[in-house]
């Protein structure tokens, strides 16, 4: 039997939640399970609980969203939560950001198949590609690291007044009180738990939404971003 085989149907939440866009969620749901074992970006054992821990899970980070926003999915992996979140949102450009080669190209093959034309996809760690991209929204993560960590490659990369949203585990309010000293270092100036998709996943996906104020990343990163948009000038002269 291949892994491909192991995918369980699309639960009727996915229709609702994807709706015109619900045959390339199909899609992605087949290429994780295919391409995406295959090259090591997703376990074998993760195929069966594809929809409801994955894809959906993710999808619903859409309710937290403002419209029409900027965003850069930090750590993307194998897309997730960009993708799904692009495939409920075409009102917002999306970024995929993500240091390995191995998965930018996957990502960038299931971008060009899929047509999602409001997402770009770039090769790099957070903390290198500042002055490489423009400051964005709105910041989101999952799995990606412990929430002191994440938000020292996470929060420089937003516009005054953004904000970053992680999704996270049981662990939510235990890594939030730990990090608290960080991210106030960083320019955090509201955080919040949130519960979202009632009625779609159970349990309900965990997002910590960290809110920054005119100086994301604090006094330090406020220097390195303007010497980023410095150096960017000088090169568009030339």
């Amino acid at each position: 039997m291949t892994e491909a085989a192991e995918l369980p149907p699309a639960p009727e939440q996915a229709r609702e939640v994807f709706g015109e866009r619900f045959a390339d969620a199909v899609r992605y749901a087949e290429l994780l399970a295919e391409a995406g074992v295959q090259r090591g970006l997703i376990g074998p054992r993760e195929v069966p609980r594809l929809w409801e821990r994955h894809l959906l899970n993710c999808a619903v980070l859409s309710e937290v969203v403002p419209e029409g926003v900027t965003v850069c999915d930090v750590g993307s992996g194998a897309g997730l939560p960009g993708i799904p979140l692009a495939l409920v949102r075409d009102d917002l450009k999306i970024t995929l950001l993500e240091p390995l080669l191995r998965r930018t190209n996957f990502l960038t093959e299931v971008v060009e198949l899929l047509g999602l034309d409001h997402v770009t996809v770039l090769r790099g760690r957070a903390e290198e590609v500042m002055g490489q991209v423009q400051p964005v929204h709105v910041v989101t993560a999952r799995a990606v690291a412990p929430l002191d960590r994440l938000a020292t490659w996470g929060i420089p990369l937003l516009r005054p007044y953004g904000e970053m949203l992680a999704l996270k585990g049981d662990t939510a309010e235990e890594e939030l009180k730990s990090a608290a000293t960080a991210l106030s270092k960083l320019g955090a100036v509201e955080t919040s738990i949130l519960q979202v998709g009632e009625g779609i996943v159970d349990p309900l996906s965990t997002v910590v939404r960290v809110e920054v104020g005119e100086s994301p990343g604090g006094v330090r990163f406020a220097a390195k971003r303007a010497k980023a948009a410095r150096t960017g000038r000088v090169r568009r002269r030339r």
